[in-house]
């Protein structure tokens, strides 16, 4: 959505009737970048051009690079669909196509952000992560700004084999596509924010807050990023996060990411209620009365039941 706004604010500085993007007829991106673009510049004309070209493939623009002697970075063989900016890097395309084949993630060259976990050191790396409502801010004591928190993270993560994900996605306009992606740092961060909304967010917003994710994803994914909903959806989740505060260490070893420890000033965790060992503010006799009336509509379905039993011979649809 950024990259489309900036677009939109120089053609309009510029005075241009129309805005050329490089997006595939078959990608999701040429539908965020052209929504993001009505959003701004509604009357704006859109050139597309691999919709009416013959160069309608990859392999096809590879031939016309080298017989006009235009130098490429790739060739037949490492022609991949690649994707970059600070939060990721996608690879499609090619024999990622089959899902049947292995992703040559051990390949030299494949990967751009880091490494394999085969390929990961021995040693597992530590680092601790503060966040401020919900924004991280400091990365080991050491206060950045969020573009070096993210290239910092990306380094570390990249070293340890972290974030290295393989998935179909299923693309607005109908079809399954296959893709490799990279985020260390986007994995990292996404690992250490989850940790800490696990002590710090009551029960019912943390899942409300879950159950939302997958519909604020669709929205982002088929590039309705400037509408009412998203907006409203951003501002429910800033609420959320008012108090998200506090530090996360992780331990980063061969791919996997795992919690070390996690503190906050406004940790809902209560130790002394959790412990299995002698409280005093739990009485675990309590649950009882607890149970019977949490378990009353399914005791109340089971008691009908009989009774349809004894009555008629017949029976309440099975929940087995």
């Amino acid at each position: 959505p950024i990259i489309a706004k900036k677009i939109v604010e120089i053609a309009l500085k510029e005075g241009a009737d129309a805005i050329c993007h490089g997006c595939t007829g078959k990608g999701n991106d040429q539908v965020r970048f052209e929504l993001a673009i009505k959003a701004f510049a509604p009357d704006m004309d859109v050139i597309a051009p691999w919709r009416f070209w013959e160069l309608n493939s990859r392999e096809k623009e590879i031939e016309y690079a080298e017989k006009h002697n235009i130098p490429l970075k790739i060739n037949k063989e490492t022609n991949y669909s690649k994707d970059k900016n600070l939060w990721h890097l996608s690879h499609e395309g090619l024999d990622l196509e089959n899902p049947k084949n292995e992703a040559p993630i051990n390949r030299p060259g494949f990967l751009e952000m880091g490494v394999s976990p085969e390929m990961a050191p021995d040693a597992p790396s530590f680092v601790k992560i503060h966040f401020e409502k919900g924004v991280p801010t400091a990365i080991d004591g050491e206060k950045m700004d969020s573009v070096a928190l993210i290239e910092k993270l990306n380094a570390l993560g990249g070293a340890n084999g972290i974030g290295i994900l393989d998935l179909v996605e299923n693309r607005l306009v109908g079809m399954k596509s296959r893709g490799v992606y990279e985020t260390p740092g986007g994995a990292i961060l996404y690992a250490a924010h989850e940790k800490l909304e696990e002590i710090t967010l009551d029960r019912d917003t943390q899942h409300y807050k879950q159950q939302m994710a997958l519909r604020f994803g669709e929205l982002v994914y088929n590039g309705q990023w400037y509408t009412p909903l998203r907006k409203a959806m951003s501002a429910f989740v800033t609420s959320t996060q008012e108090t998200v505060t506090g530090d996360v260490i992780l331990k980063l070893y061969k791919g996997n990411i795992i919690p070390v420890s996690v503190t906050s000033p406004y940790s809902l965790y209560s130790e002394d209620i959790a412990t299995f060992g002698e409280d005093h503010s739990y009485n675990q006799a309590d649950s009882a009365g607890f149970i019977n009336l949490f378990g009353l509509p399914i005791k109340v379905r089971a008691m009908s039941d009989k009774a349809m039993k004894d009555k008629t011979g017949k029976r309440f649809p099975s929940v087995e």
